[in-house]
């Protein structure tokens, strides 16, 4: 790399937005819906490499995100390079969830290499340790220091009578928010117009899926998962309360509208159709209002830090729709299908309340 370039935010904005113009959306992203075979679908995407399974597609699609996350930090400095740095912490925490699903569970973790991502050094965790801690509290001080081990000791206390995987992992995800919602604080001017609404997004659509499975899935109290809420999101306690004590998962939904989602579909008008909201619909509401504030940043930035969090999330994106349309390839979905199942929902048509 030519001396000038670390912590070069113009230089690394403008290779992103050369890179915008290859991914995998609008008319490349139908074309690709068109592929009846994994093979086809592996070749169009990584050229060079050769899949035989979905999975392994999938982790390529995963890996190749960390990458590129991991090497937008050293063209940063100051508060964006710890907001970035702490993105990327979101993958160690999902190799968390892995191995604390499998250490409740007590299953063997054959090969980690193929249900853990690879990391940077920094973030690797010690799998062998781990694995071989005798309670949950061991387990949680082998984790590095920081909000999710935090969240998740806190958490430990709180539901020691029924330390469930969906609170533990719930608390994982509680830390990183936390510490994500803190870095987001430290920014400035444009950056925190463009970038702080993607944040507040990202934690308000954990508190609404937090609701919609906890309570109307699983069917926990309200008094269970209040715990979990992230302090300082753009839903206040009290609504969050109203959201916990909602009927309905539509009620609920309806009051996040413009925190963790912009609007509800129009079909689901009827008191019918809300009592049966599928949460993949919501989901999908939650990706296509993260994806617009994402494209907003990209576009109003430009050669700001608010393009590169943007195109970020306009990545996440197409990992997901990606990795979507890799399953759908797998089971012989029809065409149209999958192509139904892409962030944005063409089906899901809105109306705001």
């Amino acid at each position: 790399m030519a001396p000038g370039m670390v912590n070069d935010l113009e230089y690394l904005a403008a290779r992103l937005h050369g890179r915008r113009s290859r991914l995998a959306e609008a008319e490349r992203l139908d074309a690709l819906c068109r592929l009846t075979h994994l093979a086809e679908l592996g070749h169009a995407v990584y050229p060079d490499a050769e899949f035989h399974t979905a999975a392994d597609f999938q982790r390529r699609l995963a890996q190749h995100l960390v990458r590129e996350l991991s090497g937008f930090l050293k063209h940063l400095e100051g508060p964006g390079a710890d907001l970035l740095a702490w993105m990327l912490v979101r993958f160690q925490v999902e190799n968390m969830r892995v191995l604390l699903r499998s250490f409740m569970h007590r299953t063997p973790l054959e090969g980690p290499e193929k249900y853990l991502l690879s990391l940077p050094h920094d973030l690797t965790l010690d799998v062998q340790a781990l694995m071989a801690a005798e309670s949950l509290e061991e387990f949680t001080e082998l984790l590095p220091s920081g909000t999710p081990r935090k969240s998740l000791r806190e958490a430990l206390g709180t539901y020691h009578d029924q330390p469930r995987p969906f609170f533990l992992e719930a608390a994982l995800d509680r830390g990183y928010f936390q510490e994500l919602l803190a870095r987001a604080e430290q920014l400035s001017g444009e950056d925190t117009e463009l970038i702080k609404p993607i944040v507040l997004q990202e934690v308000d659509a954990f508190h609404l899926m937090l609701i919609v499975r906890g309570k109307f899935q699983y069917g926990l109290t309200p008094e269970l998962l209040l715990p979990l809420r992230v302090h300082g999101s753009g839903i206040p306690s009290a609504q969050f309360s109203s959201m916990l004590g909602a009927p309905d998962i539509l009620t609920a939904a309806s009051l996040a509208v413009g925190r963790a989602i912009d609007a509800l579909p129009s079909e689901l008008g009827s008191s019918e159709a809300s009592a049966t909201v599928d949460p993949s619909a919501l989901e999908a509401l939650v990706w296509k209002r993260n994806l617009r504030l994402s494209k907003r940043a990209f576009r109003r930035s430009h050669m700001g830090l608010g393009a590169v969090v943007g195109y970020l999330g306009i990545r996440r994106v197409e990992v997901a729709n990606l990795i979507t349309l890799s399953e759908g390839i797998r089971v012989g979905v029809a065409t149209e299908a999958i192509r139904a199942r892409l962030i944005p929902r063409a089906d899901l048509e809105s109306v705001y309340v």
